[in-house]
């Protein structure tokens, strides 16, 4: 028996926080009730708070650890472990890892480490190496010439279960400001006289033309009758978002105005905005602000896109800066995740759940990760 008891604890609840006791056994949540407990090897949590292991659907993280430095490219398997022990060291215990399936940079890591960081991650799966839940989320760039060969071999592997279209195309979109555009690439030592950035625009812009409606097509083929998830990205305008919910998406990823929020709420879409926009205070491409959506009721869930300490921060910031409940604002890092992907067994504190537990407390209000278990197995 691999029994589990959390006592002296402040647990969040769907409904609300409960100072009591939380008991697991065989990786399954059995009750969680008021009051402490006696029972030989219990853990007294010295009234720290207990919460769903968080739900991440959208991470980039991996990536700074394919390329550790500029040029730099790192053997995959060791890149995933280390991901991995960040992602559960930031109260994750189930992941979907963001791999980007193209890119409009001819020369991208993306696209050099894509089908190793893939097998590696399920190498890790198979062999019981990783500590965190992974799924894989694909990232399909609708406009890189190369994508359906690339994206074709990856499709039939189970873990595979959401996947977004998107479009970074300058002009539109995230980019749809030149200069913002500009000055993101400039951090990859980019540079461009006003003749060659105008050039870079101009065949980007024909390359979309080209192969970005007919990628679309054939994407939405390749998914049918496999069970996927479907994400939009970066929409901007009520447009953008009647085009997706017209091709099936159930996951609005970053919209990037608040007029795209709006659109996709009044279609029944779960709009995702990044935690690290939540703790910055403001997107760094200087699109809409995750913290105006949450005032507006316009906010659904988070992601650590590229920070994963981020998550459980941001969530705090929605209670302790949007004014919402606890309950309220953990779900967007686990209860509401994991229903929009599918899962009807994690993200909630009851019993008959999973037991991803995160026990945590706050030091001058920044969330502290203390421990954390990942089907009843501690993990960190």
């Amino acid at each position: 028996m691999n029994d589990l008891a959390l006592t002296n604890a402040r647990i969040v609840l769907d409904d609300g926080v409960l100072h009591g006791t939380l008991i697991a056994r065989n990786g399954v949540i059995r009750l969680v009730e008021e009051g402490s407990t006696q029972a030989p090897g219990a853990i007294d949590c010295e009234g720290d708070y207990i919460v769903p292991g968080l739900v991440e659907l959208h991470t980039d993280n991996l990536e700074k650890h394919l390329m550790p430095r500029a040029g730099v490219i790192w053997p995959s398997l060791p890149a995933v472990l280390t991901h991995d022990a960040q992602i559960v060291a930031a109260g994750i215990t189930t992941v979907f890892d963001a791999l980007s399936v193209g890119d409009l940079e001819e020369e991208s890591v993306r696209i050099e480490t894509l089908r190793s960081t893939y097998d590696a991650i399920l190498e890790g799966q198979a062999s019981g190496a990783l500590r965190a839940d992974h799924w894989i989320h694909l990232r399909c760039e609708l406009a890189y010439p190369r994508l359906l060969e690339a994206l074709e071999p990856l499709m039939d592997h189970g873990s595979v279960r959401l996947l977004s279209l998107m479009d970074h195309t300058p002009g539109q979109r995230q980019y749809r400001d030149l200069q913002q555009y500009r000055k993101y690439y400039s951090k990859n030592h980019m540079s461009w006289t006003e003749d060659e950035f105008a050039d870079v625009v101009k065949r980007r812009t024909e390359q979309q033309a080209k192969y970005s409606d007919l990628h679309e097509k054939a994407v939405l083929t390749m998914s049918h009758g496999r069970n996927m998830i479907l994400a939009s990205h970066d929409d901007t305008d009520a447009q953008q978002v009647d085009h997706a919910k017209r091709l099936g998406v159930t996951i609005s990823e970053f919209p990037t105005t608040q007029e795209a929020a709006d659109a996709a709420h009044g279609h029944g879409l779960t709009t995702v905005m990044g935690a690290p926009n939540v703790v910055r205070g403001g997107s760094h491409s200087g699109n809409v602000a995750a913290l105006d959506l949450a005032r507006t009721d316009r906010l659904d869930m988070l992601s650590s896109d590229y920070v994963p300490a981020s998550l459980l921060h941001g969530a705090f910031m929605l209670h302790s800066q949007a004014g919402w409940s606890m309950p309220r604002a953990m779900a967007t890092v686990s209860k509401n995740p994991a229903k929009a992907l599918g899962f009807d067994d994690r993200g909630q504190l009851k019993a008959g759940m999973r037991a991803d537990i995160v026990r945590m407390r706050t030091v001058d209000g920044l969330p502290i990760v203390r421990n954390v278990w990942v089907n009843g197995q501690r993990s960190f």
